[in-house]
Formats: structure tokens, C-alpha cells, sequence
């Protein structure tokens, strides 16, 4: 079974950076196309980035686009998702997941499985 596990959540002021980490473990065979979402209280849960593994191809809605960077280390079994520029907007709990199907990326939660557990961002003064 492989396990996603989310860190680097936490309390920052608009403007502001953090690195969010989704570590792999178990059968990481299966660790393949990785998306990121967030999950606002009250809001459904919308994607936030996604990355091809085979091909290294990224996607953003634009809400996050030119503020958010996604990038994987292969060796780590690592996909990191770099925010910056963070709006009180982006609060939320962050999730990472797993394309169902190989070589795929979109920004629909239906698409994955293998959630994590998430970690929390808080943007606020």
C-alpha cells in the first residue's frame, strides 16, 4: 500500500513563502503523476498543481499560477509544492494525492486516490 504524508504547513503573514513536502513510503512503485489541492473550511476541495512524472509537465489553475511551483525528487520519493506571494486566500488544509492513471495530471480531486492526511496553512496577519 503506498502512504502519503504532507509537513511544512503553518502560520505565515501575507506575502509570505512556504515549502510544502508529500513524502512517499510503502509501495512507491505507484508514486507516479502527483497532484496538490487545499481545502478551505466550508469550500469544496479544488486542486492546486499537478505534475507528469514521465514528461516533468506542470499544470496551475490561475489562482495560484506564477505564485506556486511544483517539483518532485525522484530519489526522495519527494513532491514539493514551493508557495510564495501568499494570500489570505490560500488558507486552507493541503493535500497531496495520486493520478489514478499513469501519465495523466488534472486539477479534479475524483481523479486520485491515495490522499494524504494534509497539513494545515494559515495566511494571516
Amino acid at each position: 500500500q503506498l502512504q502519503l504524508v504532507e509537513s511544512g504547513g503553518g502560520l505565515v503573514q501575507p506575502g509570505g513563502s512556504l515549502r510544502l513536502s508529500c513524502a512517499a513510503s510503502g509501495f512507491t512503485s505507484n508514486f507516479s503523476d502527483i497532484g496538490w489541492f487545499r481545502q478551505a473550511p466550508g469550500k469544496e476541495r479544488e486542486g492546486v498543481s499537478c505534475m507528469v512524472n514521465s514528461t516533468g509537465n506542470t499544470y496551475y489553475p490561475v489562482s495560484v499560477k506564477g505564485r506556486f511551483t511544483i517539483s518532485r525528487d525522484n530519489a526522495k520519493n519527494t513532491v514539493l509544492l514551493q508557495m510564495n506571494s501568499l494570500k489570505p486566500e490560500d488558507t486552507g488544509i493541503y493535500y497531496c494525492a495520486v493520478h489514478r492513471r499513469r501519465d495523466r495530471c488534472s486539477l479534479h480531486p475524483a481523479d486520485y486516490f491515495h490522499w494524504g492526511q494534509g497539513t494545515q496553512v494559515t495566511v494571516s496577519s
